[in-house]
């Protein structure tokens, strides 16, 4: 395998097959560690028993010219040979069973190795494994990256975003919440008088960047849940703290659009 995202080598002087495009699926726990994933394709090749004669319309160069006398004199103009379509070969003898341009398809496995980091779109250029042409090049495969939905994260670029949400009296006094991560569990420390929807910030627990050591972050969003239902005691105690609290400072302010 040697190029990544679209990076192949042009053959020169030689035509190709050509080139297969596969989606290939991948969680974000894959995509966060890098892995190697095996897959199967079907790929046009050259049937075994196959012949083949020069082309008798351009003698086996595979371009034919046409000379037209104009005002401004003979003008010569080349183009691919519309009979042999540039191979300079006819087939003059196939088995039975093989389509009429000589190639049959065949399964192959190969095992494709995604590097950490990637995203929906990008793609990994897996050189002469596309199909072939009767001249026995082939074209690439590229395997296109897609990312599957997350239960709980939404990616943004490197970093990753995830809601969680806390009862009041942990806004008010501080908690720890085990978090899930692309790693594992980690815990979160929750200051105490946090607001609903403030951001927090766990550094390097994102996406690794592309061939870079460094990662992105994970946000966590606080929403504190404001329950819908409350016993006889639970009303009593909230208006003992509401009591408790006082009356608010500064109840308006200005919206910063």
């Amino acid at each position: 395998f040697e190029s990544i995202f679209g990076s192949g080598r042009q053959r020169s002087g030689r035509s190709k097959g050509t080139d297969i495009r596969i989606k290939l699926s991948l969680t974000y726990e894959e995509i966060a560690k890098g892995i190697e994933k095996k897959i199967k394709i079907k790929r046009s090749v050259l049937s075994d028993g196959v012949t083949f004669n020069r082309c008798a319309t351009c003698g086996g160069s595979g371009q034919v010219t046409q000379i037209t006398n104009t005002v401004l004199g003979r003008m010569q103009q080349t183009s691919i040979c519309p009979q042999c379509n540039g191979t300079g070969k006819i087939i003059s003898n196939r088995p039975s069973g093989v389509a009429s341009d000589g190639m049959i398809k065949k399964e192959k496995t190969l095992n494709i190795k995604v590097p950490a980091g990637v995203e929906s779109g990008n793609y990994l250029t897996v050189e002469g494994q596309g199909n072939e042409n009767i001249q026995g090049v082939s074209g690439d495969l590229l395997v296109v990256f897609e990312e599957k939905s997350h239960k709980y994260f939404v990616r943004d670029g490197e970093n990753i975003y995830l809601e969680v949400k806390i009862k009041y009296p942990e806004a008010v006094l501080g908690t720890k919440v085990d978090i899930p991560t692309l790693d594992g569990v980690s815990t979160l420390k929750i200051p105490g008088g946090i607001q609903s929807g403030k951001l927090l910030r766990m550094r390097s627990k994102g996406f690794p960047m592309l061939r870079r050591s460094s990662k992105g972050d994970q946000i966590v969003r606080v929403v504190v849940d404001i329950p819908t239902s409350i016993s006889g005691r639970g009303k009593e105690l909230i208006q003992k703290l509401n009591e408790e609290l006082g009356p608010t400072n500064d109840s308006f302010s200005k919206i910063d659009f």
